[in-house]
């Protein structure tokens, strides 16, 4: 547990009459060692425990799809803390403000761990201004950032042996905390958000309507955790030899509820402790522990993950020997949004992207090869894939997110055979599709969708 916790404000812990825990990237109250951490000092000190949660409708690139998702996850998040006599002030502000002007009540406070540069920020800037301790605690990931390397890691290769060897340190059993001083009847003096009408709270934080809530998947750790076990009594057994068929759907859809800290990758592990050693739970494990959490590795080490300075030099410098090669066929952003392309196949992957805010895995790799192919320059195919991929994805703005979409330019790959436009960066098409799959299965599965919507 040390080994999760940094200090990011040293100091006495204040003569104030609450213990607050900032939850911000871990939206939940089961295997949360930031929560658990926080219920210990609080009992430490006899005081109760406040957790609070910033809502603003500025954080970069969200929309209502993407709000809607959070927020059915923070009304089980309230159900949940009242159970454990827990009080919950969500409050419509800049987060890291609402937690500064917070701790002048505080005794302590405690927030959780977030990788991407204004999670990091947010806490940074309480860090300098706060008066009380701020500790933060490491609990989206099983093995903490530093520990696994100290470093930006080359590939999936080279971070795998570390994180494995690390497994059983970080694995171990998880329990929780009672509450000694309730805190869910106290009469606080602080105001709170209303959070059981989420449609008339999204037209209150007046946040991008343009993209629509889905209802094919519903936000919470309760839905997460039925998803999850109908998935591993499903589809695990299948997961190594099926995952890649875009005809199919042998996928957890776990991502959404990592993407917003429903659900721990631990809990995940633990629930597959049962299920027998085989290819299929090694690949489930290589994904979301290995892949995932080379991703958290990226975007705290490279401060330029969401910009095109973030490829290696190799893959910058084949690209721009290409950027002048003649496309065959160069589409608009609209044209591209619109999946208005002569690919079946890329047209089926965006509308799908579009409708239900997720894309297959395999074709989500397709489809940022082919946005490189379609587009003048490189530079501008990084950020029209980011952009349609962080929009539209529920996962989106993930550090998973900016790592696929690196990869889709060559970062944690490596050279491949030269050809126009992509240089020595790994090429796919609709032939090689074909090759491997029924794609016809996969397009009537999109058209399934389309007729459902």
């Amino acid at each position: 547990m040390n080994d999760r916790i940094t200090q990011l404000k040293e100091k006495e812990p204040a003569d104030n009459p609450y213990v607050v825990y900032w939850m911000q990237a871990s939206q939940r109250t089961e295997y949360n060692h930031a929560l658990e951490y926080a219920i210990k000092k609080a009992n430490d000190l006899n005081k109760p425990l406040l957790v609070y949660f910033g809502l603003t409708a500025d954080f970069p690139e969200a929309n209502a799809r993407h709000y809607a998702f959070m927020l059915q996850g923070l009304q089980e998040v309230e159900k949940e803390l009242n159970k454990r006599q827990i009080a919950f002030v969500v409050q419509k502000t800049s987060p890291e403000k609402g937690a500064l002007a917070l701790s002048e009540e505080a005794a302590l406070m405690v927030v959780d761990r977030g990788y991407l540069r204004i999670e990091r920020d947010w806490r940074s800037q309480l860090a300098d201004e706060i008066a009380c301790p701020l500790i933060q605690v490491e609990t989206n990931v099983i093995v903490p950032v530093e520990v696994a390397s100290d470093k930006e890691e080359y590939a999936a290769r080279t971070i795998r042996s570390k994180i494995h060897k690390q497994l059983d340190d970080y694995t171990g059993p998880f329990s929780e905390s009672k509450v000694d001083r309730p805190s869910a009847d106290l009469d606080l003096p602080f105001e709170k958000v209303d959070l059981t009408d989420i449609p008339s709270l999204l037209d209150d934080l007046g946040c991008d309507a343009s993209v629509p809530p889905v209802d094919w998947i519903t936000g919470g750790t309760s839905k997460a955790k039925q998803r999850l076990a109908a998935f591993i009594e499903e589809d695990l057994a299948d997961y190594a030899e099926k995952r890649n068929e875009p005809g199919l759907s042998v996928t957890s859809d776990m991502s959404p509820y990592l993407h917003f800290g429903q659900l721990s990758p631990l809990y995940i592990y633990h629930q597959l402790e049962n299920v027998p050693s085989s290819e299929n739970k090694k690949a489930f494990i290589e994904e979301f522990v290995v892949r995932r959490e080379l991703s958290m590795n990226f975007v705290f080490y490279n401060e330029a993950y969401d910009t095109y300075d973030c490829l290696p030099d190799w893959a910058r410098e084949t690209l721009a020997e290409h950027a002048e090669d003649e496309r065959e066929t160069v589409y608009s952003l609209l044209e591209l949004e619109t999946a208005d392309t002569g690919d079946p196949y890329w047209n089926a992957a965006q509308s799908e992207m579009v409708k239900t805010g997720k894309m297959h895995g395999y074709m989500r790799m397709y489809w940022g090869k082919k946005i490189i192919e379609w587009t003048k320059t490189p530079e501008d195919a990084f950020l029209r894939a980011l952009y349609l991929n962080n929009k539209y994805h529920l996962d989106g703005r993930d550090p998973n997110s900016f790592t696929g979409i690196a990869w889709v330019f060559g970062k944690h790959d490596h050279g491949w055979k030269e050809r126009p436009v992509f240089g020595k960066v790994r090429y796919m098409n609709a032939n090689g599709l074909e090759r491997k799959f029924d794609m016809s299965d996969y397009l009537a599965r999109i058209g399934m969708l389309a007729e459902d919507n």
